[in-house]
């Protein structure tokens, strides 16, 4: 896989201080991973079923706080075959949560030029709202184009029907958060829902598949061009995944089965050599995964200026 930066983006009035963009080829296929901000949460959420000592002292290995942190949100650009495809669409906005630092994916594709209307595809990996809102500010909608195919699982769109949250462990506020921005979601954008089952192929070498765990419908999307290989994890690997895998995330919904999906996907990674980006890694979050006893180990790649 070769590793290349975007041209340089229009001005748009003000010089970001770090970096929101970072561009990969995959084969013939382009990849611009695209960030959407960060979300402060408690740390108890990497592992609420892990011991206390146990999640301080891997935060404190990882010279990170032990009450809260930052929370990358990752969002994918994908261009094959005359397509553009976006992969999730960021958290948009929701005063109600007050996350001002999220919600930059709208302004982020301006400043690259990327034009919603351009936009002939959303892949969806689930319907939390760190990955629809993007499609729910004000304007938005009015700047897609008609004909614009939302892939999502069927099995995601029959569980926000009604939607069992008795296994998550999230801050005050969310699960009512969450519920809103899913039957808005629905509401809004029905007439472009492409649905399905197993798997299906949104663009050449772009390909969704459904694993369930994280949600019922949660999804991943691999990219395949040339021999090379990149897979979009979603929200089923984070940070603390590959040393603890094990370690139950206050996100999912069937933390159990989210548990199994993860170190499949880990060992598949592991075992092929593919790249992984995923939403909530560090930005750019492009790197490799391997093997190390019995767990695993994050190898980020060299930045490539």
């Amino acid at each position: 896989m070769n590793v290349q930066n975007t041209s340089t983006p229009r001005r748009t009035g003000h010089e970001e201080l770090v970096p929101s963009r970072y561009a990969v080829r995959v084969g013939e296929i382009d990849v611009l991973i695209v960030s959407d901000g960060v979300l402060p949460l408690p740390t108890k959420m990497l592992g609420h079923n892990a011991e206390p000592a146990a999640r301080a002292a891997w935060l404190n290995d990882m010279f990170l706080p032990t009450e809260a942190f930052d929370w990358a949100l990752n969002v994918v650009v994908v261009r094959s075959g005359g397509q553009t495809v976006l992969v999730d669409a960021g958290l948009g906005l929701d005063p109600e949560l007050n996350l001002p630092r999220a919600g930059q994916l709208i302004k982020r594709l301006a400043a690259v030029g990327i034009d919603l209307a351009a936009v002939t595809d959303v892949v969806l990996t689930h319907m939390h709202m760190d990955h629809v809102g993007g499609l729910l500010i004000d304007g938005v909608k009015e700047r897609l184009r008609p004909d614009l195919r939302i892939h999502v699982a069927t099995a995601e769109v029959e569980f926000w029907k009604a939607p069992d949250f008795s296994h998550v462990n999230m801050p005050p506020g969310f699960p009512d958060a969450l519920r809103a921005a899913a039957k808005r979601f629905t509401k809004e954008y029905q007439d472009h829902l492409r649905l399905f089952d197993e798997e299906s192929e949104v663009a050449p070498g772009v390909v969704v598949s459904r694993t369930g765990g994280h949600t019922p419908g949660h999804s991943i999307v691999r990219v395949a061009s040339g021999g090379d290989r990149l897979m979009f994890a979603g929200d089923a690997v984070f940070a603390v995944g590959f040393e603890h895998p094990e370690w139950y995330n206050g996100f999912e919904h069937d933390p159990e089965e989210a548990a199994r999906v993860r170190i499949r996907l880990l060992k598949e990674l592991a075992a092929t050599g593919s790249s992984l980006v995923a939403t909530h890694l560090p930005f750019p979050s492009v790197g490799h995964v391997a093997v190390e006893g019995d767990h695993f180990r994050w190898v980020p790649v060299f930045w490539d200026y």
